[in-house]
């Protein structure tokens, strides 16, 4: 289904939604989905402070399945579980939501990407947290706010659309027989098998390209220049206007900022390619499966 809100935002389209929404003219929700891969608690640094209104949004529980070998450290949750997150967080069906983190969009991609992918609009603040020109609110108040608003939300459990997913089976073929160009949205070590901090083995998937969502953030946290981006993605052969475009699937280490991967891609008018959700993570845990090493 289609969206009406571009894949990313900036403060002052922010501040013009906050306008509508009082205005009364849409539903407006702000989401928090910090999270920290070194296991510092994203909720901790919700209450130190976070944006007027918004609601934490809890990647663990909400936002990924449990962890397994056979799935990924972070596969996409049942439905309705997800849709149960979603009404306890105050977004309801008919919510526009503008999500921010403080990594450069990366992990609040993942929330944007799936509710864009169920057709709901829904948008990353682009600079995150260090973008918003206001003051920052603590967390107390901002708890009873946000649970006056868990029993108002009505969101519709839908089903991931299949048109959107890439399974481990034909991620490996297509990026092997080359249909399909296959990103790899880690960093260059992790790429190169360099280093591995926290999955089964080192390396990728034969006949990935590494593109790391880290370096479409340009160093004040804002994504760089459309040209720029553009540039990007062609140097790994992914050029042409949406529908022209060669097929992307995109894979990372857990399947959240592969997500980053793909709004950028629809960011740079390239189409919206698929994601292989369950990533590096679901992949070297099965030996059985090839990798290569170097870049």
């Amino acid at each position: 289904m289609p969206t009406t809100l571009p894949p990313f935002v900036s403060a002052a389209d922010l501040e013009a939604l906050q306008e509508r929404a009082a205005a009364g003219e849409l539903e407006l929700a702000i989401a928090d989905v910090r999270w920290y891969l070194d296991g510092r608690s994203g909720r901790d640094a919700f209450h130190a402070g976070h944006l007027p209104g918004a609601v934490f949004v809890d990647l663990d529980e909400w936002l990924a399945a449990a962890p397994s070998a056979a799935e990924g450290r972070h596969p996409l949750p049942d439905p309705e579980r997800f849709a149960r997150g979603m009404a306890e967080a105050g977004i309801g069906d008919g919510t526009t939501v503008v999500a921010y983190d403080d990594a450069g969009g990366v992990i609040a991609a993942r929330l944007v990407w799936m509710l864009r992918t169920l057709g709901r609009d829904a948008a990353v603040l682009d600079g995150g947290i260090t973008a918003w020109p206001g003051e920052l609110a603590a967390g107390a108040a901002l708890a009873a706010r946000a649970g006056r608003h868990r029993t108002e939300a009505t969101f519709t459990a839908a089903p991931w659309p299949a048109s959107a997913l890439a399974s481990i089976d034909e991620t490996q073929q297509r990026a092997a027989d080359g249909t399909a160009i296959v990103l790899d949205a880690r960093t260059a070590d992790r790429y190169a098998g360099e280093t591995e901090p926290v999955d089964a083995r080192a390396g990728h998937i034969p006949g990935a390209r590494n593109l790391s969502v880290r370096d479409h953030v340009a160093a004040d946290g804002r994504l760089r220049a459309l040209d720029e981006l553009r540039a990007r993605f062609a140097s790994v052969g992914v050029e042409g206007a949406a529908g022209e475009a060669p097929e992307v699937i995109a894979y990372c280490g857990s399947g959240v900022t592969a997500c980053h991967e793909l709004l950028v891609l629809e960011h740079a008018g390239l189409g919206r390619g698929r994601l292989f959700a369950g990533s590096w993570s679901q992949y070297a845990a099965d030996p059985a499966r090839p990798l290569a090493t170097g870049s």
